[in-house]
């Protein structure tokens, strides 16, 4: 099983110590709501634990391999898409996650896009008050 099935059933499973170690230490997740990326195993956990809380009946419904140029050093990794399905505030929303594996297939860089945009705004929001709440981030002045 490589690190796109295992990230996958760790999501399915809720597991977050088994998504734990398919991060490395530097990962980086681009965020459809955040233009800079979150950085760093303990930010992308606590993301992905205030996602996991957020998201409702979330499943992955398919899957693509290949190879694609990297946001963290430009170069060619190989990568997965894992397309979703989930519920957030009632808003039906669709995604992928990109992910891209460092030489030692560990998972270094994450992308996540959705669609609609009102769902990009309802996901926004509830993982602000999510990241608020976990202490990940401040507070709105």
């Amino acid at each position: 099983m490589n690190a796109a099935d295992r990230f996958r059933a760790a999501v399915d499973s809720r597991d977050l110590a088994a998504a734990e170690e398919l991060f490395t230490e530097d990962v980086r997740l681009f965020s459809p709501v955040k233009f800079t990326p979150f950085e760093g195993r303990p930010m992308v956990l606590g993301l992905l634990r205030v996602l996991l809380r957020t998201f409702e009946d979330f499943r992955y419904i398919g899957r693509f391999d290949g190879s694609s140029e990297t946001g963290t050093d430009g170069g060619e990794a190989p990568s997965a898409v894992l397309l979703f399905r989930t519920t957030v505030n009632g808003r039906e929303v669709h995604g992928i996650d990109l992910l891209h594996f460092a030489e030692d297939g560990r998972i270094k860089e994450f992308t996540v896009m959705v669609r609609p945009q009102s769902a990009v705004h309802a996901l926004g929001e509830a993982v602000l008050a999510g990241l608020v709440a976990d202490g990940l981030v401040p507070g709105p002045a």
